[in-house]
């Protein structure tokens, strides 16, 4: 499948055999990186980000460097002539005159999707408001895929804010594309997971429940989230949600020994540091594997290396 040149907005733009072409070079990249030290020399990905961000803007940089290309961009918009009062068009298009790619994350939902049509070089969505987060999906699906073995036939507990979570919005549409993925929501009345979502994957079994202790021993993969602060407009009700749930030790002896417990990363309370020393707590694990999901998207959406890189890819497609 080509995908030079196309935009990431959300996980639905690309297909499940264009999804597990990715994860498959992705897969390559981690067996032998020094092969594609320097696939990306010459190319420079613009990384604007109008909103802090840690791992993703960081993985997405080490991704580049690691591939052997060129980063600009800023990680605040006071430090860009946006505080000029710049329109987000007018942005997208200068950027896009330095730059061969550019990813962005905006606290505005459906500012990714406005922005990719002043854009001439592929655009990606690093997350937009409380949308979508298609890289941190695609990070989540390798995650599951090389610990587990496969996509199909999870029960995956998604537990925390699923209201505001668009790391979590993102997974589930796109885990309901794979055959016989269950999913247990986990939250407070307040935080549950909206409409949309339900409605999306309909034909797909779900169970709503506030209760952890509850449904802990049927999953196959345990997804917690953070309460986000930054998405509350009344703090007092931020406060009394924030600790609603916390993973601890204990609560882990219940669940099964072949778990995984994900996180996308900052985590506040919600998992306990006594939980970091179990095999199952993979989520420093699955911080790293985001870099080399984003080393394959950059490949793949530049259209380097691809012609020795397909051969393979269907390969491991095939066998």
């Amino acid at each position: 499948m080509l995908l030079q040149g196309r935009n990431l907005i959300q996980p639905e733009d690309f297909s499940i055999k264009e999804i597990d072409e990715i994860l498959s070079l992705a897969q390559n990249i981690i067996d032998d990186p020094s092969k594609y030290s320097r696939i990306c020399e010459g190319k420079v990905l613009a990384t604007l980000f109008y909103e802090p961000s840690t791992r993703t803007r960081l993985s997405f940089e080490a991704a580049m460097c690691r591939l052997g290309g060129k980063i600009v961009g800023f990680s605040e918009p006071s430090s860009s002539s946006v505080s000029k009062g710049e329109s987000l068009g007018d942005t997208i298009r200068t950027v896009a005159c330095y730059s061969d790619a550019i990813v962005m994350r905006h606290p505005v939902a459906g500012s990714a999707a406005e922005a990719a049509q002043y854009s001439d070089v592929p655009f990606i969505n690093a997350g937009d408001g409380g949308n979508q987060h298609p890289t941190q999906t695609l990070t989540d699906l390798l995650t599951i895929k090389s610990l587990k073995g496969s996509l199909e036939n999870h029960t995956i507990g998604i537990c925390g804010d699923l209201k505001n979570g668009r790391t979590v919005h993102s997974l589930v549409k796109a885990m309901a594309r794979y055959q016989n993925t269950k999913f247990v929501f986990i939250s407070p009345e307040e935080l549950q997971m909206p409409d949309y979502i339900k409605e999306a994957i309909k034909g797909h079994e779900y169970h709503e429940t506030n209760n952890l202790d509850d449904v802990i021993d049927s999953l196959d993969v345990l997804y917690m989230t953070r309460v986000q602060r930054e998405r509350f407009e009344d703090q007092e009700e931020y406060e009394r949600l924030k600790d609603c749930y916390i993973l601890n030790a204990t609560k882990m002896n219940n669940a099964k020994k072949d778990m995984l417990v994900m996180h996308p990363l900052p985590r506040v309370n919600e998992i306990d540091v006594d939980v970091d020393s179990d095999e199952r707590a993979v989520y420093f694990k699955q911080a790293k594997y985001g870099m080399f999901a984003r080393m394959s998207l950059i490949m793949k959406l530049l259209g380097v290396g691809t012609q020795r890189n397909e051969i393979e890819e269907r390969k491991c497609i095939n066998a």
